[in-house]
């Protein structure tokens, strides 16, 4: 090797070598302060781009899953408010059935007659309330029911349908009239059997709530899933192993100062070249 003060190749060695230790540790402590081996495009191109679209789908079932949460809301709403209204009746068939009796008197047939006026009420108030930010299955306002997402493309084939049932006096589900009263034998007489025929009609319709509600569940749950394999997949390519990490850190740490070291021993040599020159 060439003996000289103008290059100092040895130098340059030890340089180049230090140099791409420091570049490898810096690599190293982006890796380990971000959590990530893949952080942007310049680090892998092809992963970057594979992962970017991962979260572009993440995101989009995020929205989807919202707005199931927002179904599921609604069709709970919707069942208890139903359910309520299912009991009342049953309440309403007892009342009936006693204001039927010939024998009691017009004072006790006052009363029976007030407190089926007031469990009338109380369907009235259940059917009314069953809202849900600003979604009200039961009332009639809504009458083809609520489409909901169901895919992360958002196409118009996939969603979801939480049917509406019209639970309104005088609907073909309660049949009974708002101002109904069981004031004469007649009048209860003819009102149990529509009471008889909305608490039929109230249970179907319940049972047709229960079914779509429990779809939107279940389909809920799946998106639940495949969101969180995404996560784990986007997961897979671009997470750094910090066990990994922590151990190329420690010898990228000592590799530098080795190479520190190198360099200053390459550039003592020149330094030999004065011992040719002593006399």
């Amino acid at each position: 090797m060439l003996t000289t003060v103008n290059t100092n190749v040895g130098a340059m060695i030890a340089l180049q070598n230090l140099n791409a230790t420091s570049q490898n540790l810096a690599d190293v402590q982006n890796r380990v302060s971000t959590g990530l081996k893949v952080d942007g495009a310049r680090t892998n191109a092809a992963v970057y781009n594979v992962a970017q679209n991962m979260r572009a789908d993440v995101g989009a079932l995020n929205a989807v899953k919202t707005s199931l949460d927002r179904a599921t809301s609604i069709a709970d709403v919707a069942l208890a408010a139903g359910e309520s209204i299912s009991d009342l009746l049953v309440k309403l068939r007892e009342q009936v059935t006693a204001a039927m009796d010939p024998s009691i008197d017009a004072a006790s047939r006052a009363a029976y007659n007030q407190d089926f006026r007031s469990t009338v009420a109380q369907i009235k108030t259940a059917i009314g309330t069953a809202s849900f930010d600003g979604a009200n299955m039961l009332n009639g306002t809504i009458t083809t029911g609520i489409r909901f997402l169901a895919d992360a493309d958002a196409t118009s084939g996939l969603v979801i349908t939480l049917r509406s049932e019209n639970f309104s006096f005088s609907s073909t589900i309660i049949t009974l009239s708002n101002a109904a009263s069981i004031l004469t034998v007649t009048t209860a007489t003819a009102n149990l059997a529509r009471v008889q025929a909305s608490i039929t009609n109230v249970n179907s319709a319940l049972a047709r709530l229960g079914a779509t509600a429990k779809r939107v569940e279940m389909h809920n749950t799946f998106i639940s899933k495949l969101n969180d394999s995404l996560t784990s997949g986007i997961g897979n390519l671009v997470d750094a192993d910090l066990a990994k990490e922590s151990a190329r850190l420690q010898a990228l740490q000592i590799k530098q100062q080795l190479g520190t070291q190198a360099l200053s021993i390459a550039n003592q040599a020149p330094q030999q070249i004065l011992s040719l020159f002593r006399q």
